[in-house]
């Protein structure tokens, strides 16, 4: 998370490299322990390069099936590992071929920003 110096109110935000790679541990881990998860990316200023101070993670990942609504699929995932505050999406399978046959410009957005860390979602 982002840190005031002792001496200065002056915040640092963690560099983008140290972000991924953060991401890239917290996304193994993730994949350790949840066999439901098939893809798991990252869209938005990480994936496009243009992050800025206060650049947060925007997630997506593709799990199985569930039964818990999607706007409440994200409460369980231990974002406080993360450098950087996250949003993340999770999608069943049948929900990301359904977003993906639908079109439109959040489909365009998912189909060419999102960088997979686990799995692969176009093959999905």
């Amino acid at each position: 998370m982002p840190g005031t110096s002792s001496t200065s109110f002056v915040k640092h935000w963690p560099k983008p490299d140290r972000v991924l790679a953060d991401l890239g541990k917290w996304a193994e881990s993730q994949a350790a322990s949840r066999p439901e998860l098939i893809a798991l990316g990252y869209f938005g200023s990480h994936a496009r390069g243009d992050t800025g101070f206060g650049s947060d993670l925007d997630l997506v990942a593709i799990i199985g099936e569930s039964d818990v609504p999607q706007m409440q699929r994200n409460r369980d995932w231990p974002f406080e590992r993360l450098p950087v505050p996250a949003d993340l999406l999770v999608y069943t399978v049948e929900e990301w071929r359904q977003l993906r046959h639908r079109g439109g410009r959040f489909a365009r957005v998912m189909e060419s920003e999102v960088v997979w860390v686990v799995g692969e979602g176009a093959t999905v």
